[in-house]
């Protein structure tokens, strides 16, 4: 049967690939001009956005699956640190001309797989031409408890500094897809490759944690410009210092491995970002139990410092403080 002539291009292309995704009634299958959430009763709404650009936040030949998920998952890492449980998400596409129909499959089935796995359908959106690269946005959307939003803001001194997972892995890809005298020079087994590669492509966001974020720390963040940076923000918000000790870090076998052979990439790996784990603040006495909740959910967490009184943000190796160029990605 012959398309019908009055539906569009764009109209078909969301039907085919994007319509299967909208499976929150407050969506109406996407066939209004906008959705309908309403919030779980006593609870506040918290709202994220954040997006990726070939060639600055993903390789223009990164598997169109992932760049969808990632898309995705750096948003639900927003909210997981706020303690917020997904509700949904809006998305706006910009696709160049010749845009293969194979790679716009592979991105919805990758976004569709994540959106079931982490419960956020998609709400609506928009998708339009680009004369130059691929842009994804996304904004996220989710609910906590009414007044108990964790915020980067209420930090205290003598709270202790946690993050999650590992950090500089992500980061360690970028430098290594870049720089293929590095890579030479690095000679990392190929598992120990693998294992950089999938934590750039696929982000962990630590929604499991959220409500033992919500329920133990003072203060959380994600971690996507670089902990040094992140870490420096969280302190700043809160009028507060902190100490971390760097052989307390918690590194994956692969970035161990690339610092014993080349040490300067240290920097690389606390401030180049793309770990999508959690800093957060907790009183002492709040350590075990937010503990027992990390090793239910599976997810490693490992205290890294302390918070005091005063400004800045010390990173000691040996006792002495390290000097970073730059504490943070930064896009401008």
């Amino acid at each position: 049967m012959a398309a019908r002539d009055d539906i569009s291009a764009e109209e078909r292309l969301i039907a085919r690939y994007f319509r299967p995704l909208a499976t929150h009634p407050g969506a109406f299958s996407l066939g209004d001009d906008a959705a309908i959430l309403t919030p779980p009763s006593g609870c506040d709404l918290v709202l994220t956005t954040d997006g990726v650009i070939a060639g600055v936040h993903f390789f223009p030949d990164d598997p169109p699956e992932s760049i969808a998920r990632k898309a995705l998952r750096m948003n639900l890492s927003d909210l997981a640190a706020k303690g917020a449980k997904p509700l949904g998400f809006l998305i706006a596409v910009s696709l160049p001309a010749g845009i293969e129909e194979k790679w716009l499959a592979a991105f919805a089935a990758g976004l569709g797989e994540d959106a079931q796995a982490y419960r956020c359908p998609l709400l609506g959106g928009d998708t339009d031409r680009t004369p130059g690269l691929i842009a994804v946005s996304i904004t996220a959307v989710g609910a906590v408890p009414q007044g108990k939003m964790v915020r980067r803001s209420t930090a205290k001194a003598g709270d202790c500094v946690l993050v999650t997972g590992t950090i500089g892995d992500a980061a360690l890809e970028v430098w290594l897809r870049r720089d293929h005298a590095l890579t030479e020079r690095l000679r990392l087994p190929e598992p120990m490759r693998a294992h950089l590669r999938d934590r750039y492509l696929l982000p962990r966001p630590r929604n499991v944690l959220a409500d033992a974020v919500r329920a133990h720390a003072s203060a959380a963040m994600d971690v996507s410009d670089g902990l040094a940076g992140d870490l420096a923000k969280l302190c700043r918000g809160s009028s507060v210092a902190a100490e971390i000790d760097v052989a307390r870090v918690p590194l994956s076998d692969a970035a161990r491995a690339a610092l014993a052979a080349e040490p300067a990439l240290l920097e690389t790996v606390l401030t180049g970002g793309d770990d999508y784990e959690i800093v957060l603040t907790l009183p002492p006495t709040q350590l075990p139990a937010f503990g027992a909740a990390a090793q239910t959910a599976g997810v490693a967490v490992t205290e890294i410092g302390r918070v005091s009184a005063g400004e800045g943000v010390r990173f000691l190796r040996d006792g002495e403080a390290l000097t970073f160029a730059h504490l943070s990605y930064s896009h401008f």
